[in-house]
């Protein structure tokens, strides 16, 4: 079963509570989505390490309930 909008942004925003999140579902089936996240928690982190903590806030459903995910993520500015 596909991953819904809701569940995605619940899953991200447990793991990063300060963060801004957006979501676009990418082809309409809840398959495919697009997340840009802005959160204090990628401060000083390459960005593969950034997409590597949202792969591990995702706990395993990539490849399974969601299948791709475009990911944009960037620490916040001024803080």
């Amino acid at each position: 079963m596909p991953m819904s909008v809701e569940a995605l942004e619940e899953a991200l925003q447990v793991a990063f509570p300060d963060a801004e999140i957006q979501i676009t579902d990418l082809a309409g089936d809840g398959d495919h989505y697009r997340a840009s996240i802005t959160s204090d928690s990628f401060k000083g982190l390459s960005r593969v390490r950034q997409h590597q903590l949202v792969y591990a806030a995702l706990g395993g459903r990539m490849g399974g309930e969601l299948h791709a995910l475009a990911l944009e993520t960037r620490p916040r500015t001024g803080s």
